[in-house]
């Protein structure tokens, strides 16, 4: 077995170690296709680190650079982990992804303990048997579909709903209030705050024309906000959220809005659409296969409880 030669414990990323790590980063989306840290974590990340906050750094002897790398942040009533191996260094043998996951659930243990989440995007056995070395089960499962671009004529029944361009500094509030009654029952989508919603739109693919609004009455009661993932080859034009106010009933708004969205990514010239959907909201799932996409593939929650220690 080749265990790795020390885990540090950071609380704070100085500029070198997010250089580092943003290597490692990017040689694994490479690899996977697949960003292996959400946008949550990645702001964290490049801010430095917050007090809910830490950074699990792994290294193996010979190796210059990081070998894995596992973030822990503490929510308001559980813990939120993900980690990442260099592709180099996932060979039969290696215990990276191991003892990252140790390493973080003996932080969680000292800080009390308490429920776990961990998110794996393209899950398989390997991971399953990572997530038990810390007692955590699969819980959610997260479909990734993709389709190519443009729509065909025939999908679309209807003409596309009239939307326009957010405003930042004008619309958040607004926003604010649709995103959080419609995903209410959401883990990571509900209960946005001014704060996140600042932090996505400081990001460097945020684009305010690819944030398309649909109103009623003069209020925002829709919306799909796209994401260009221009890193990828070829460009995938992402679905990145989308919802119609619950109090609002228009049939086939969201089928609707989908096509919008996917018609700004082809207007942008981007081949592939894609989008992310819980396996077990199927109606939503029923709506994209009618719209062409296919799984892609499938991430993983896995989940738990740590006890203090």
């Amino acid at each position: 077995m080749l265990a790795v030669a020390r885990i540090e414990r950071k609380q704070h990323l100085e500029p070198d170690d997010v250089g580092a790590i943003s290597q490692l980063l990017a040689a694994a989306t490479a690899a996977d296709e697949h960003q292996p840290l959400d946008d949550h974590t990645w702001l964290d990340l490049v801010q430095g680190g917050r007090g809910d906050f830490a950074a699990l750094v792994a290294w193996e002897g010979g190796h210059p650079h990081p070998v894995g790398y596992a973030q822990v942040t503490r929510g308001a009533d559980s813990w939120a982990v993900e980690y990442v191996i260099d592709p180099h260094h996932r060979v039969p043998g290696n215990t990276v992804g191991v003892d990252l996951l140790a390493e973080a659930g003996r932080l969680i243990a000292q800080q009390g303990g308490g429920h776990v989440h961990l998110w794996v995007g393209r899950s398989g056995p390997q991971s399953d048997r990572v997530a038990a070395a810390i007692g955590l089960r699969p819980g959610r499962t997260l479909y990734q579909m993709r389709r190519r671009l443009p729509v065909e004529p025939e999908l679309v029944l209807a003409p596309l709903p009239p939307t326009r361009a957010f405003v930042p500094g004008r619309d958040e509030e607004e926003w604010l209030e649709v995103n959080n009654r419609a995903f209410e029952w959401h883990p990571e989508q509900g209960g946005w705050d001014l704060a996140t919603l600042k932090e996505r739109e400081s990001a460097p693919w945020f684009d305010p024309e690819g944030f398309l609004v649909y109103e009623d009455g003069g209020r925002i009661a829709g919306f799909c906000w796209t994401k260009v993932h221009a890193e990828h080859d070829p460009p995938l034009g992402e679905i990145y959220v989308i919802a119609v106010d619950p109090g609002v009933s228009r049939r086939g708004l969201g089928r609707g809005l989908t096509l919008a969205g996917l018609d700004h990514l082809s207007r942008k010239c981007v081949p592939v659409g894609m989008l992310y959907v819980d396996a077990g909201n199927l109606r939503a799932v029923k709506l994209y296969v009618d719209l062409g996409f296919v799984v892609n593939h499938i991430d993983q929650a896995y989940v738990g409880d740590i006890a203090p220690g």
